[in-house]
């Protein structure tokens, strides 16, 4: 069920005990679902709960604790030692008298942990307050330190297998994206669109089928088109609308993401304008990413692009990306922006982003790229440009127009 052979997992618990090692932290304690699946393997819906991993600076193997339901899941999709699975019982889940972070903290007493330096994940999505509340009531004797970011930073270079997998994810979000563009149509629901991508995002090819992304399907059109994390809504596409899709392949957790406008009919002009300058911006910012370059440098190129024809852009111009669980597929590590002084390396992935929003109006194209030896590779092939959709007019698998 390893989607990973073993030595790929032990590279990556070396290279995270390293980093350990570096701040002093004789004790990881992980709780974002993706740093879990990352070193274990471990992949089920189960982050609604709380659950861990602990790696210990001297022990070969990690720790699960976890939800007693779900313990043969950790079973079944980690490389770890049934002895090293430990489960705590039903009555700790959503309750108000026991929490799940009062069991971990007396096994990690248990088992001679409780009094060490112990790093925590204190800043993502899964880990709450009252969680760190309790390991604290819980450890009374440890010294706990921030370890925000240390797995993710060690998951920025990929693995050629990890590139593989994304590389199958880029052609489920092609094929999502084709059948997307191909149901746009004036008297269509946003809904319908949204249900015939995951459709194809997930029924995926003959060779293999797809995951659940961790961001749905962006769909904001007509006039919420500057508005760019908008769902589906029900409400009827129109003639003259457009209708910005953002979405992901999704292929072992590891993501591809690709967005483009779609125009039903011809575009209104400031909508025309942006299409040749983002794709501009697009192809320079690609051009000039290489080794040795870094993520500001790469923002920097974009900047004096968009800055020819009087236009600023507040937000981040891309982000790594790779593995992922909602509600998020960015790695929270590498930003291309401004100021970013991290160098670019072969087998680093970037969702690059250079949308332009407006108040009643707005245009996305983004590619998935792998940094390369030389330069760089989108990992998705689709037509990049502004798509605009006359009556009768079908999209090719290739993401041509006709």
């Amino acid at each position: 069920m390893l989607p990973f052979d073993l030595i790929e997992y032990q590279k990556r618990l070396h290279k995270t005990k390293s980093q350990m090692e570096k701040k002093g932290i004789e004790v990881l304690l992980i709780t974002d679902p993706a740093n879990m699946n990352y070193l274990t393997g471990y992949d089920a819906w189960s982050f609604y709960v709380h659950q861990m991993v602990a790696v210990i600076i001297d022990e070969p193997q990690p720790i699960w604790l976890g939800r007693f339901q779900d313990a043969n899941g950790a079973k079944l999709k980690t490389w770890l030692y049934e002895e090293n699975i430990i489960a705590y019982p039903d009555y700790y889940v959503h309750s108000d008298s026991y929490h799940p972070m009062d069991f971990m903290a007396r096994i990690l007493t248990e088992i001679g942990q409780g009094n060490r330096r112990i790093g925590i994940e204190m800043d993502h999505y899964y880990f709450s307050a009252k969680a760190f509340e309790q390991l604290r009531l819980g450890l009374p004797n440890a010294e706990f330190i921030s370890a925000d970011l240390l797995v993710n930073g060690v998951r920025l270079i990929k693995s050629d297998k990890e590139i593989e997998y994304m590389e199958r994810a880029a052609r489920l979000a092609e094929q999502a994206m084709y059948h997307g563009i191909e149901t746009i149509r004036a008297g269509v629901r946003e809904c319908e669109v949204a249900a015939k991508i995951y459709y194809y995002m997930i029924a995926g090819t003959e060779e293999f089928g797809g995951d659940y992304p961790a961001i749905v399907p962006l769909l904001p059109s007509g006039k919420n088109t500057g508005i760019p994390h908008l769902t589906w809504t029900d409400r009827k596409l129109d003639e003259g609308d457009s209708i910005v899709i953002e979405l992901a392949g999704c292929y072992h957790r590891y993501h591809a993401p690709l967005a483009r406008t779609v125009s039903i009919g011809a575009p209104p002009p400031a909508l025309e304008e942006l299409g040749p300058i983002v794709t501009e911006g697009v192809n320079r910012v690609l051009d000039a990413a290489k080794p040795g370059v870094t993520c500001g440098e790469l923002e920097e190129v974009w900047r004096k692009i968009i800055r020819k024809y009087g236009i600023e852009k507040e937000a981040r111009l891309g982000y790594s990306v790779g593995l992922g669980y909602p509600p998020d597929w960015g790695e929270h590590t590498a930003s291309i922006r401004r100021h970013d002084k991290t160098v670019l390396q072969p087998n680093m992935t970037f969702h690059l982003i250079p949308a332009l929003w407006f108040d009643h109006y707005g245009l996305e194209i983004s590619e998935t790229f792998k940094v390369s030896e030389s330069g760089s590779e989108t990992l998705t092939q689709f037509s990049r440009e502004l798509i605009v959709k006359h009556p009768f007019m079908i999209p090719h698998q290739d993401g041509e127009i006709s």
